[in-house]
């Protein structure tokens, strides 16, 4: 039986994920006969970019053998899986009695399916794996992650590169090369590129073929943007909360009306947001990032800082990209439905169905939309 390996926090070099799956592998295949695994390390150069890094002779039966190629991936991520498994598919397309599995760190839910669609098997370091050949048929999964990435996706999702992300998103299948992408996001051309890399790495970004000079554009906005929800909170901003003796309307009419006379970037967001680009919600307080000092705002307004029982909140954002892709409805800006969905995804006053209301009902139908290039 194996055993799931304790957490790990630094990333492993392939040797060291070849001595732990020659472990592992055979102690899985013990179960097909324990009497018949042999196995020989770098039999075989599949291609420049992928070897067999472990060979295991199974025996089945008194008079069939079968080859057992084991292609090790220090990264898990479904480009290279991808990439491994079509490499050990087109290997073993002419060949007998022969089957390809995948060894990484982790296999995702999305290499899981790339592997399967493959028809090669899998195994990670936490013992999860799929193996299936002649009638064997080896299955464990739900095992935590052991060996987790030491780049985590919230890096991508930080202050300066969500500008990129944002624009990405708010500019579904357009194409665009590093240079560019870096100009209109006022991010450094190097972090552009870091950060393409990454996406590309998780397959959320596709590059054009045929051109020296590549663009690129978003392929899998849904689940970028799904990602992006988990880690986003929307007091990553400095909220400060007020209370008025108006209504929420005059209340948004009097600050729009403020903002736009001083020439104060401004945008409302969460509930007040909503409703201005849906009324969908009912809702008692009003949303509104602005840029610069408060006081004058606050004392025009006469809003009263309180504790508790606030029916206004100003948001001071903790960047700039907020206000990128920008709406005006009704005369009065409001955040980009990507920014909206976000701020309202961790609401906890039904913000989560807001959020899944504007993603149903705005965001996905102007993406489907643009889905040619």
């Amino acid at each position: 039986m194996v055993k799931p390996l304790k957490l790990v926090k630094h990333m492993l070099n392939e040797k060291q994920i070849v001595d732990r799956i020659r472990v592992i592998l055979p102690d899985l295949l013990k179960n097909v006969n324990p009497d018949e695994i042999n196995n020989v390390i770098n039999e075989y150069s599949i291609s420049s970019d992928l070897k067999a890094d472990l060979v295991y002779n199974v025996g089945l039966g008194k008079k069939k053998n079968w080859k057992i190629i084991v292609a090790v991936k220090s990264v898990g991520q479904p480009r290279f899986i991808r990439m491994a498994a079509y490499q050990l598919k087109s290997f073993l397309a002419d060949k007998q009695y022969y089957y390809g599995i995948i060894a990484a760190p982790y296999i995702s839910e999305e290499s899981k399916k790339i592997c399967l669609e493959n028809n090669v098997g899998f195994v990670d370091l936490s013992g999860n794996c799929l193996i299936q050949f002649e009638n064997i048929y080896i299955s464990i999964e739900g095992r935590q992650n052991s060996f987790p990435d030491t780049r985590p996706l919230k890096m991508v999702f930080s202050a300066k590169s969500s500008r990129a992300i944002r624009l990405l998103l708010c500019n579904p299948r357009k194409l665009w090369y590093v240079k560019e992408l870096s100009e209109e996001a006022g991010i450094s051309i190097g972090q552009v590129s870091k950060l393409k890399e990454r996406l590309f790495e998780k397959e959320f970004i596709q590059e054009t073929t045929g051109q020296q000079r590549k663009k690129f554009y978003i392929d899998k906005p849904v689940e970028l943007l799904s990602e992006w929800g988990k880690v986003y909170r929307y007091r990553f901003n400095r909220v400060q909360d007020y209370f008025s003796l108006e209504d929420t309307k005059t209340i948004e009419n009097n600050l729009a009306e403020y903002c736009d006379k001083k020439n104060i970037a401004y945008a409302f967001t969460m509930t007040s947001g909503a409703n201005l680009i849906a009324p969908y919600l009912r809702y008692n307080q009003v949303f509104c990032y602005v840029k610069g000092p408060l006081n004058e705002l606050v004392e025009n307004l006469k809003l009263k800082s309180v504790t508790s029982g606030a029916n206004v909140s100003i948001l001071t954002p903790f960047d700039d990209g907020v206000f990128d892709c920008m709406q005006n409805i009704d005369g009065k800006n409001v955040v980009s439905d990507i920014q909206l969905y976000l701020d309202l995804k961790q609401y906890k006053k039904r913000g989560e169905e807001a959020a899944e209301f504007i993603l149903n009902e705005r965001i996905k139908p102007r993406w489907e939309q643009n889905q040619n290039i």
